[in-house]
Order: C-alpha cells, then sequence, then structure tokens
C-alpha cells in the first residue's frame, strides 16, 4: 500500500504545489480544498455513467422479475433466459458501478500519497536529504497516535525547528520547509492527528464530527432517492449498511490519519453532495428510465424494419 500511496501521490503532489503557488494564496489548506474540487469535477463522467448505469440496472431488474414470475419453479430456466437477456442487453451485473468507485480510491490515495510525502512530492526535496531528516526525526523520540508507520515526513515537518544544522541537508530546504504554513489557518497542523489528542477538548476534534456529518449527508440522500425509486427491499438493507458502514470508515480514517485528510473528507463529502443533488436532478432515474425506453423502441422497430427490408428483398428475388 505504501507504495501505492507514493506512486500516486508523485503527480498530485505536482499538482498540489501548482495550486498552492498559483491560486491557493500560498495555503496549503486551501490547495487540499482546491485539488479536492478539481477530483470532483473528473470524477462527474463517472457519477453520470453511474446514475445511467443505476437506472439501466433497475430496467434490467424489472425484466429478470417477469422471467422469473414466468418460470417460476423452474430455477434452470431462470437462469438461461436471464443469461440471455443479459447478453441481448449487452448488461454485466458484475461491472454495475465499480468504474467510478476505482476512480475515487486512486483519487483518494494518490491525495493521501501527496499528503503523506510532503517533502518528496509538494515540496521536491531531493531523496538523500529526506532521508536524513526522517531518521533524525526518530532520534528525538517525536511520536504520534497514528496507526499509520509511514508519517515520518510530517514529523520532520511538526519538529523542524528541533532538526536545524543537520550535515547534508541543505540551507534551501531548511527555508522550503519553514516558508510553508502546513496548518489549517493557523488553527491546528495539517499533519497532526486526532488521536494525538486522545482525551483532551481540542479543536482538531471537529474533523472527525464535520467529515462523519459530510460523508453521511451525501450517502443519507442517495439511500432515500434509491427508497424512491421502488428498488427491491434487499437492495435497500444493503444500500443502509453501506451508508453507515462508510460513515464508520471515515471516523477511522480522520480518527488516526493526519487532519489534511480530514479536510479532502470534509471538502468531497460536500462537493459530492452537491454534484449528487444536482446529477440526480438532471439524471433522474424516471427522465433516464424513460429515455432507455424510447431507446429500446426506437432500436426494436429498426430491427423490424430492416428484418421486413431483408424479407422483401428476398420475395423480389424469388420472383
Amino acid at each position: 500500500m505504501t507504495g501505492l500511496y507514493q506512486f500516486l501521490g508523485v503527480p498530485f503532489g505536482y499538482i498540489l504545489s501548482f495550486l498552492y503557488n498559483t491560486v491557493a494564496f500560498g495555503n496549503y489548506a486551501v490547495a487540499i480544498i482546491l485539488l479536492t474540487l478539481i477530483a470532483r469535477v473528473l470524477m462527474l463522467p463517472t457519477t453520470v455513467h453511474q446514475q445511467k448505469g443505476m437506472a439501466k440496472t433497475q430496467r434490467i431488474q424489472a425484466k429478470v422479475r417477469k422471467i422469473q414470475e414466468k418460470y417460476a419453479g423452474d430455477q434452470r430456466k431462470i437462469q438461461e433466459e436471464t443469461q440471455a437477456l443479459y447478453s441481448r442487453e449487452g448488461y454485466n451485473p458484475m461491472n454495475a458501478g465499480c468504474a467510478p468507485m476505482l476512480v475515487q480510491f486512486i483519487l483518494l490515495f494518490g491525495l493521501i500519497g501527496a499528503i503523506y510525502y510532503p517533502l518528496k512530492n509538494f515540496l521536491h526535496i531531493p531523496e538523500a536529504e529526506i532521508s536524513i531528516l526522517t531518521e533524525a526525526v526518530k532520534n528525538i523520540g517525536a511520536t504520534t497516535m497514528s496507526k499509520s508507520t509511514h508519517l515520518s515526513e510530517l514529523l520532520v515537518i511538526e519538529n523542524i525547528s528541533q532538526l536545524k544544522d543537520l550535515e547534508g541537508v541543505s540551507a534551501e530546504t531548511y527555508k522550503a520547509i519553514e516558508s510553508v504554513d502546513f496548518s489549517f489557518f493557523g488553527l491546528f497542523s495539517l499533519g497532526d492527528v486526532p488521536m494525538n489528542h486522545k482525551g483532551q477538548l481540542h479543536i482538531i476534534w471537529l474533523i472527525p464530527v464535520l467529515s462523519t456529518l459530510s460523508t453521511l449527508g451525501t450517502s443519507l440522500y442517495s439511500f432515500f432517492r434509491q427508497k424512491q425509486t421502488n428498488t427491491p427491499a434487499a437492495a435497500n438493507k444493503s444500500m443502509g449498511c453501506m451508508t453507515f458502514g462508510m460513515a464508520a470508515l471515515t471516523v477511522y480514517f480522520v480518527i488516526y490519519y493526519p487532519a489534511g485528510i480530514g479536510i479532502y473528507w470534509i471538502a468531497s463529502g460536500l462537493f459530492g453532495l452537491i454534484t449528487t443533488i444536482i446529477i440526480g436532478k438532471l439524471y433522474s432515474p424516471n427522465k433516464v428510465l424513460a429515455k432507455l425506453m424510447v431507446d429500446e423502441t426506437v432500436e426494436r422497430r429498426s430491427r423490424e424494419n430492416s428484418l421486413k427490408l431483408v424479407a422483401s428483398e428476398k420475395e423480389k428475388n424469388n420472383q
């Protein structure tokens, strides 16, 4: 997993650095929020595809239920007819919704990589100097309550004042690290971890609270939208489990991981809720279903006309 973070973090680090130096007003937190917004915009096509896929799945499931009713008791025939239906419709239930999820993981891991390794990916400090700094930070007893074992670069930033005049580290490197404000508007460090303040009344605990609320907002909206579309009860139960399961996963991430990840999660949740509402209005299941039915009718009539034309040509040739 560390290798994946490092690999995906390189391009995201360059984007983060570009945003920081151009449109983020020299504010690292704003750069993270802007990067999250860009990531959400990039995900719009997959979100629209997912919305259309959900409508198509509803259409397919309605046809599957008719097959099950028609061949009730004959499981083999049901399976054969269902597979034939999938083949005619060009539908693969295993692929439904996978692409958006894959894109989300790539974006999340890329951003995590950029935040985990700011010396390498954001400031582009030479590897040799990073090694000296990360080794030195271990010797001064810097610790973190995070369960993650690869936060050395963040610890270097947190304790840079105690790592002065190390042999092999240039003055330019110290200047580059000290020139960046790795805090959230001076309230707390984006490299800090909420669990470092266990049992304390600290403002950083707003991160888990707001992250959970933003995640629940999008999930609950999607859940109730799905209930309104006459989705089978079993699917609604599954969606409900995913809704609260994702919220629980969010709590874990933002409590045991750097606050920068929490800022991403809050921004991502808010932007996600906005785009979900907009796309839900533009591509509502009823509208998409209606278009699918029209397309199916047009396609069916086109096939019928083609068959009639072929039959007519054969009849002329026989005459």
